[in-house]
């Protein structure tokens, strides 16, 4: 068997993860008892555009949402949830764009890029982040910040 990796890592590079799972009834849930509130609090109208009333595209960017929370190292606590926006390039692929603290955060990580998978079945939405830095960074991640908030 051969062990040898795949690709060689970028010397001094630093990776950054981060990953959500949510089950769609409890976005179904919040919609139905906050509606607007909810979609206005959460998602950027582009967001709130490209979902329409799919509720598996709303769950899958909630997850989205806090899997690049995690990968920033801030949890919900650090950064404001319209901050971190997921479109859609036109091919379908997930766009990840970052503003106010969200991209502070990335600025001080020195993080050069942020992608997002995401997928869902019938009860669940899953997003897994990686966020690739420049460089190795001396900011130790935050610790404690990660916990579910919906």
């Amino acid at each position: 068997m051969d062990a040898s990796p795949l690709a060689t890592p970028i010397s001094g590079a630093r990776l950054h993860s981060g990953v959500d799972l949510i089950e769609i009834e409890r976005v179904r849930d919040v919609h139905r008892r906050h509606g607007g509130r909810f979609l206005d609090r959460i998602y950027t109208a582009r967001e709130q555009d490209y979902c329409g009333d799919r509720l598996h595209e709303l769950a899958a960017r909630f997850a989205a949402k806090e899997a690049v929370m995690k990968a920033l190292g801030t949890g919900a606590r650090g950064v404001g949830w319209r901050e971190i926006e997921v479109l859609a390039n036109a091919r379908g692929k997930p766009v990840v764009l970052l503003h106010g603290r969200a991209r502070a955060r990335a600025n001080r990580l020195d993080i050069r890029s942020v992608e997002v998978s995401m997928t869902h079945e019938r009860s669940l939405a899953c997003a897994f982040a990686i966020a690739t830095s420049a460089a190795a960074t001396s900011e130790p991640r935050d610790r404690g910040g990660g916990e579910d908030t919906a």
